[in-house]
């Protein structure tokens, strides 16, 4: 319970700004930096998260570093509001950039405490992760009933949710850092040492294909709610959540979905399913807003059946000293190296196509829907194709066959 209450609000901080920031940029008169937003915030993804992992894994308590990171955060998050309102859209963009590189290598952190906590109690993890999309939900609910959704204001109710968080951080069991004592050099930093989990072909196939898919979730996180907008929907808010409600509903299937069938073949599922929900998007262009509604609430098997089971399968792998940088390796994929080529990628489509197009209204957006579509069919492949196999007659040695 503490550690599912901790997960409730990593992700209201999150989802409270980042899932309408595109609309809220776009209503203020600050479209022409969406993309360049989200690019900032990949950068900051590439940057922080393996040195904070390392500072994690030696020197603070993950409890310690969790509440330093997100009152640091919520510092900047307060003075967001006032640089949209004045027009100075590049310091803007520099607090967005500078509040995640604090907030990002949060990400990973609560991952590694949780699953270190749980022990050898792992397989209840997605019942503890399953509170994170909960408290996504919670965010946009709340946004959208205070009717928030373009407003400046969520980076406020975001700010008060990252100072609940530091307080509570300090509340949760107490542990050492993982490796107390280890020698830090540069290597460290960069999480060198990490780099070796590369060398096992599961891991290295596994952080390719989570680099593909992240992509396509960048072209979701920066767009997805303009999009909405261009639909006519009203509470954009409201209707992202549902997104997060999905993955409430879904998470809480992994263990029994995990005793059947494989990781590997789970994982598969949730790949290919980020095509079907583009594919979602480009139908609803032709007035139908039902199968956005739909290709919206896919989001938790997207997430779920790839993401959740991701750093499952990692928390198998990867040994107790480097637990905290093997988790940022993940997250560099997906909010790094991931969601920066995704963003920069759908900020050039977005102006090519849908900006010189805005007459057309929704349909303009059609082309820009079907890279991440094409990205879905050429990752499954590869899934397919070269993420080895359990041979045949060997059981698995673990909780769980990957």
């Amino acid at each position: 319970m503490r550690l599912s209450a901790m997960m409730l609000l990593e992700f209201f901080v999150f989802g409270a700004w980042f899932a309408t920031l595109g609309l809220v940029l776009a209503t203020n008169g600050a479209a022409d930096i969406i993309g360049q937003a989200y690019l900032l915030s990949a950068v900051a993804a590439i940057i922080s998260p393996l040195f904070m992992g390392a500072i994690g894994d030696r020197y603070l308590p993950p409890r310690v570093l969790l509440s330093l990171l997100h009152v640091a955060g919520a510092i900047v998050l307060f003075a967001i509001p006032n640089l949209i309102a004045s027009g100075a859209t590049g310091t803007t963009l520099a607090m967005i950039f500078v509040h995640m590189l604090f907030f990002q290598p949060t990400l990973g952190l609560v991952n590694s405490l949780a699953l270190a906590e749980l022990g050898v109690q792992q397989r209840i993890f997605p019942y503890v992760r399953v509170f994170g999309p909960l408290g996504w939900v919670v965010a946009g609910l709340t946004v959208g009933a205070l009717g928030f959704s373009a407003s400046t204001n969520v980076f406020y109710v975001a700010a008060a949710g990252a100072v609940a968080l530091a307080i509570y951080a300090l509340t949760l069991p107490a542990s050492p850092p993982p490796a107390k004592g280890a020698r830090f050099s540069l290597g460290d930093v960069i999480g060198i040492d990490a780099l070796s989990l590369f060398r096992d072909r599961k891991f290295a196939v596994l952080m390719g294909c989570t680099l593909f898919t992240s992509i396509s979730l960048a072209f979701y996180n920066a767009f997805a709610s303009p999009y909405l907008g261009a639909l006519g929907f009203e509470n954009v808010a409201g209707v992202l959540a549902l997104g997060q409600l999905s993955e409430v509903l879904f998470i809480v299937t992994i263990p029994f979905v995990l005793a059947r069938i494989s990781m590997k073949a789970a994982m598969l599922f949730g790949m290919a399913m980020w095509g079907v929900r583009f594919l979602l998007f480009i139908l609803a262009a032709d007035g139908s807003n039902t199968f956005a509604v739909v290709g919206v609430a896919l989001h938790g098997i997207c997430n779920d059946y790839f993401i959740v089971i991701a750093a499952m399968f990692i928390a198998k792998i990867a040994p107790a000293r480097l637990a905290a940088q093997a988790q940022s390796w993940l997250i560099l994929m997906i909010s790094g190296f991931g969601a920066a080529i995704g963003s920069a990628l759908s900020g050039q489509l977005f102006a090519a196509f849908v900006t010189r197009n805005v007459a057309e209204g929704a349909s303009a957006w059609v082309p820009m829907w079907w890279v991440p579509v094409g990205l879905a069919v050429a990752t499954t492949v590869i899934w397919i194709a070269l993420f080895p196999s359990k041979p045949a007659g060997e059981k698995p040695k673990e909780d769980y066959n990957v």
